[in-house]
């Protein structure tokens, strides 16, 4: 397949990728670095129509732990997934569906308020979205093969 970005408009996707990669590596670290850190509090103040499933997740003391790791872990996959360039498209999805999750556990939907303070205020669009289209952007493009081990692996395949 014949590719017709320009050399800067590579350098942007991939620049976007692994910000994007920095992002979701930041959050897992910290999270992993803090004791005791849980999503619960976060899951509690959900609204909406999925806010039955969050709250039944913080209720259950066998799928908490395993929300909060997977959440740590997730974070720092796909973080790591991003920046490196390694299954980018993957890495990209699962990114999507991580942020999907949060969008749906507090959507800035009119009627519905989040408690904790926000460093601004929505209505449908947050930044989860736009961080969900700009993964979206990463998953369709082969920012990996431009820089990242993905250029690598596509070669070594591509050879088989």
């Amino acid at each position: 397949m014949e590719d017709k970005l320009t050399t800067l408009q590579k350098i942007a996707l991939v620049l976007l990728r692994v910000m994007i990669g920095w992002h979701f590596l930041y959050e897992g670290v910290a999270k992993l670095l803090k004791p005791g850190w849980s999503a619960a509090g976060y899951l509690m103040q959900s609204r909406g129509f999925l806010a039955s499933v969050f709250k039944w997740m913080v209720d259950s003391e066998a799928i908490m732990p395993i929300v909060n790791q997977l959440n740590i872990w997730g974070l720092i996959a796909i973080g790591l997934g991003l920046i490196l360039g390694c299954f980018t498209r993957l890495s990209a999805v699962f990114g999507m569906l991580l942020i999907l999750l949060y969008y749906l556990a507090n959507p800035p939907f009119v009627g519905y308020y989040y408690s904790i303070p926000m460093e601004g205020n929505y209505l449908i669009v947050n930044k989860n979205l736009v961080e969900m289209a700009a993964l979206f952007l990463i998953a369709i493009t082969h920012s990996g093969r431009y820089a990242g081990l993905d250029r690598i692996l596509s070669r070594a395949f591509a050879k088989k």
